[in-house]
């Protein structure tokens, strides 16, 4: 999902080049203004809170306008991502969209500034103002409508620039000429966002043969947390010996080792265009700090993917391992195999169910040959990503 907050003064042209950004990438447009209106009228129980603050003079509530754009997102499930006008106005309203965005598993992508000079707004918005006959558009209105856009709303660029998602547009010129400028930076930070892949599947599923394939082919970081354990037990660290305990029983380590071994992967990766993670997370517990690591550096999980192969199908493998140069001590106990079978079952299972209500989970039949297996993983990769993007 790729989401643009569209930021500009009154004047800015903000409307016009909206809807041209929504038909180009097939977004939703969240304008609280327009959402309010259409709440009002259809009479919902927003509308009518909002309708009674507002006949009363007073100005709707952060809770309500929250509510407003939750279910305006909920209820477009058909496009690639949401375009913001004018929200948030506030720095107080840019940690809600940050908090409700998480919530539904997924973050502002771009800030994109229309930059225009005062005089010309001015210009502007006389002149509209003698087109619509709208008398209450005065010199002095419109100067204390630029100031009041210059104290609350300047911030809030100051805030996603800190993010490193904020881009400012010329926006003065012919209306294609900015439209170009606007895509420009739209395309740009497109390239930047991150796509992080996680592979599922039981134990002797081929998680790691097909995880490797796809990194490599789609140019991401891969991350195994068994690989990276197995390297620390080879050089005798702490953590590998302490690991090793867990591992040869076919329980799941500490999460601390896990956090610190991906976050060391990150930090080591700075230009990555994403990361593909094989067998992570493990629990529920897991996947809250994958979004939390995730979240640190403006990103979150794009897509997920789950191997279905049989319980029966995945102990034949592991045994046959066994017998090969690219056996695992835990390969040779059958009640470790089927303990660590137990721990997929019962701890890992649930993890799917989590994401499978965020919408974002692929599953592919782990069944064939290894070239037949990518395949399938490869077709449904193409579409996870055009979705996430």
């Amino acid at each position: 999902m790729y989401n643009i907050a569209l930021f500009g003064p009154p004047g800015a042209g903000k409307g016009t080049q909206s809807r041209k950004l929504i038909e180009k990438y097939n977004l939703a447009y969240i304008s609280t203004g327009d959402i309010l209106r259409q709440e009002i009228s259809e009479g919902s129980d927003l509308g009518l809170k909002a309708k009674s603050v507002i006949e009363m003079g007073g100005l709707v509530s952060d809770e309500i306008i929250v509510q407003i754009i939750e279910k305006k997102i909920k209820t477009n499930t058909d496009v690639n991502g949401f375009l913001f006008d004018g929200f948030p106005r506030t720095v107080v309203q840019a940690y809600i969209l940050e908090g409700l965005l998480l919530k539904l598993n997924t973050s502002l992508n771009c800030m994109v500034s229309l930059e225009v000079p005062q005089d010309v707004l001015m210009e502007r918005m006389l002149e509209r103002a003698k087109k619509e006959k709208r008398a209450d558009d005065t010199i002095e209105v419109i100067q204390n409508r630029l100031k009041e856009y210059k104290n609350k709303t300047v911030p809030v660029a100051d805030f996603y620039k800190e993010k490193g998602i904020k881009y400012s547009v010329d926006g003065v010129g012919v209306l294609d000429d900015i439209f170009e400028r606007i895509t420009n930076v739209v395309e740009q930070s497109l390239t930047k966002a991150w796509l992080n892949v996680v592979l599922y599947g039981p134990p002797g599923s081929g998680k790691g043969t097909q995880g490797k394939l796809l990194a490599e082919k789609y140019d991401l970081v891969y991350i195994s947390t068994g690989s990276l354990l197995r390297k620390e037990i080879e050089k005798g660290t702490d953590m590998g010996l302490s690991a090793k305990a867990y591992m040869e029983k076919g329980d799941i380590v500490p999460d601390e080792f896990a956090i610190k071994l991906i976050e060391k992967q990150i930090q080591t990766h700075p230009d990555a265009k994403g990361f593909f993670f094989k067998g992570f997370p493990r629990t529920i517990v897991q996947a809250y700090i994958l979004d939390g690591l995730l979240r640190k550096v403006n990103s979150s999980v794009s897509c997920v993917f789950n191997l279905d192969v049989p319980t029966l199908e995945s102990i034949k493998r592991l045994s046959a391992r066994s017998k090969t140069k690219e056996s695992r001590y835990y390969d040779m106990d059958t009640d470790v195999i089927i303990r660590r079978l137990e721990n997929f079952q019962n701890r890992t299972k649930p993890v799917l169910d989590y994401y499978e209500k965020q919408k974002n989970i692929y599953t592919v039949n782990g069944i064939g040959s290894e070239d037949e297996v990518s395949t399938r993983l490869a077709e449904k990769l193409k579409i996870a990503f055009k979705n996430a993007r």
